[in-house]
């Protein structure tokens, strides 16, 4: 087995090579996000997001980091590549949260795989909820272990602000980071094409993403790690862990913050890091 594969099977705990099938997809990603926390927590210190093969590897797996959509998929890519499941990126704009009638920028990076003659959408660094791995296909479903329901729906033509695709959530507030509204209908979660995307696209995206005055993720500190059965979920202070153990609180002062860091998304922040940030500033 390759070693770099071997060590991010080891990194998700799973013990196996997972089938190159849908049921091994959706294995694997399920593993993925219990284990590689989605977060931009490099963004307050002042840090760029590199998203080559290498540097992702080194941070999400070797240091045992999270990281959002670009670092996160560049990964999964990389390790399906090694299954035999080769793939390539499609840019998305982020639906959830943002008012009817708007485009967000595209600055969302997802998968599509050929799985046995058929295309699937594969996406381990959605932050705002978990993703199953879809087939590319008008309403098909896929239920998930937090209750929701997931389907995609054409919606438009290649070139579209609309997009070609959107995918759609129906399930609890409580398993997502906060941004869907409070009922349990359909919600938009982003909308996609299918047009091809060059490495460049995908640099300039990360760049605006990560440095952007109006991005989220340079005005928030944001972490989310999918649980068996649920979801937890940090946007600056606030913490909500809906699943076994629900829970909703406020992170009072930066040691509390390390340890909720280590203890929920299994990540580990130095202190002298975290109290730079703005939220702790005094």
């Amino acid at each position: 087995m390759d070693s770099r594969l071997a060590a991010y099977l080891e990194r998700i705990g799973l013990a196996a090579i997972p089938s190159p099938d849908a049921v091994g997809l959706e294995a694997l990603l399920v593993a993925h996000r219990e284990a590689i926390a989605f977060e931009n927590l490099d963004i307050p210190l002042g840090r760029p997001i590199a998203i080559d093969s290498d540097s992702v590897f080194a941070k999400l797996v070797t240091n045992r980091r999270g990281g959002y959509c670009f670092e996160q998929n560049r990964l999964l890519a990389d390790m399906l590549e090694l299954l035999g499941l080769p793939s390539r990126p499609l840019l998305a704009r982020v639906r959830l949260g943002a008012a009817h009638g708007d485009h967000p920028p595209r600055t969302h990076v997802l998968l599509l795989i050929e799985i046995e003659g058929s295309p699937w959408i594969a996406d381990a660094g959605f932050g705002g909820s978990y993703v199953p791995a879809l087939p590319l296909a008008v309403g098909a479903p896929a239920d998930t272990a937090d209750g929701a329901r997931h389907r995609l729906r054409r919606v438009g033509e290649l070139g579209s602000l609309a997009g070609e695709w959107l995918l759609e959530r129906a399930g609890a507030h409580d398993t997502t980071d906060g941004r869907a509204h409070p009922h349990e209908d359909w919600q938009p979660q982003y909308s996609f094409d299918l047009a091809q995307v060059a490495p460049d696209d995908l640099v300039q995206a990360n760049h605006w993403t990560s440095t952007a005055p109006t991005s989220r993720f340079t005005s928030l500190c944001v972490a989310t790690r999918v649980l068996p059965g649920g979801f937890a979920g940090l946007t600056d202070r606030a913490l909500r862990i809906s699943g076994g153990k629900s829970e909703a609180r406020e992170i009072p002062d930066a040691q509390a913050y390390v340890e909720t860091l280590r203890e929920t998304f299994g990540l580990e922040l130095p202190i002298e890091a975290i109290e730079r940030w703005p939220i702790f500033a005094t």
